[in-house]
């Protein structure tokens, strides 16, 4: 018999936006389906998820726990008994909070969680992002009921028995910049006779994306190109300050954008890397996309990640390396084909999958009983 409601959920892991806002689309599913659902999400101290997460109207407790480094660190060190504490201290909010289930998302704080509450009988889901697993949910899935993924193949690193595919869960605002062409472009001041392009590199930023846009300004600019340009929190000072010269109407420059389907509805063409959150949010808006994969990832995932796409006819890649030559005039050429530009449209849309989180929150209500 199902307990009583309301339900109490624990989502567990985070470190970057690509285990955050998927958690956070998780939870929301889980309050629209059932309103009075119980939700406790638990994190890494001093990680992002700390300001992302109650800013999204949860609850949030954090563990002392990092990742190990590949050189030797205080911090690795450290880690042993970082572990034990935050084992520690993860047994403790179970028992205290009660769940019916929990949540693993993948990032430092999963992994100390997810194995605190299966050693107390508290039944478990998964949910792996990318189509390369991640050490802690590969550490993890021998002890939970249910893996949800986002890409064929997952088989290699999980047992094939718990594997639900899903797609990747995307806050459901983003459904709607399909529709947000006017809006959007009344937000950041822009004008509906240009062309718009967006640069998101993550939102932490993305090195070559930004050193290739910094080098192509001027030429994007000289077209009557407008430009969302988000840095990330890392790079937005410096070049904040080495484009003052550039800024004028063309140009919207900022750390961050919080209002994102009004960006991407603005947009005729996003730039962007190839994470699996960036993907899935593409594939919904049904945008033109130039991917520009980050070599720095586990097996190189990201690469894959476009490729799929790029074998759809559903995206462009552009090399890393070869970016700051090829980038900015690539983009400019795609901007004035708007043949290719519905095209590309047109075939992303097709790999959309916009009931992902509707979907993990049945599965997570399915494992209780």
């Amino acid at each position: 018999m199902a307990p009583s409601k309301p339900y109490r959920i624990i989502i567990s892991g985070g470190g970057t936006g690509g285990h955050i806002y998927p958690a956070i689309a998780i939870a929301d599913a889980l309050r629209h389906l059932h309103p009075d659902t119980e939700i406790l999400f638990v994190g890494a101290q001093g990680r992002m998820e700390m300001q992302k997460v109650p800013e999204a109207g949860y609850k949030i407790e954090g563990l002392w726990i990092s990742g190990l480094q590949r050189h030797l660190t205080l911090d690795n060190l450290a880690f042993p008994l970082k572990v034990i504490s935050s084992v520690a201290r993860a047994t403790k909010l179970v028992k205290n909070f009660k769940p019916h289930a929990v949540v693993g998302v993948g990032g430092y704080a999963s992994g100390p969680l997810v194995f605190a509450a299966t050693r107390q009988g508290v039944p478990a889901l998964l949910q792996e992002q990318n189509g390369y697993a991640g050490l802690t949910n590969k550490l993890l899935a021998r002890y939970v009921q249910k893996i949800c993924v986002a890409y064929p193949g997952l088989e290699a690193y999980f047992p094939a028995q718990k594997l639900v595919f899903t797609g990747n869960p995307v806050r459901r605002d983003i459904l709607e910049a399909r529709h947000l062409k006017a809006q959007g472009l009344k937000h950041f001041g822009l004008r509906p006779e240009r062309k718009t392009l967006l640069i998101i590199g993550g939102s932490l930023g993305a090195r070559t994306l930004n050193k290739s846009i910094q080098k192509g300004l001027d030429q994007l600019l000289e077209q009557g190109v407008q430009v969302i340009w988000q840095t990330g929190k890392f790079y937005y000072d410096t070049l904040y300050e080495a484009t003052k010269h550039q800024q004028g109407e063309l140009l919207r420059i900022m750390p961050f954008i919080k209002e994102m389907p009004l960006a991407y509805g603005a947009a005729d063409v996003v730039i962007s890397r190839a994470g699996a959150l960036s993907i899935s949010e593409l594939c919904l808006a049904a945008k033109p996309s130039i991917l520009v994969p980050s070599p720095n990832v586990a097996e190189d995932h990201q690469t894959k990640n476009a490729r799929n796409l790029v074998q759809e006819g559903a995206a462009l890649l552009v090399r890393d390396a070869q970016a700051p030559e090829e980038l900015v005039p690539e983009a400019l050429r795609l901007l004035q084909d708007a043949a290719q530009q519905q095209e590309l449209s047109r075939n992303i849309s097709r790999l959309a999958r916009p009931q992902a989180a509707e979907h993990i929150a049945n599965e997570i209500l399915g494992l209780i009983k």
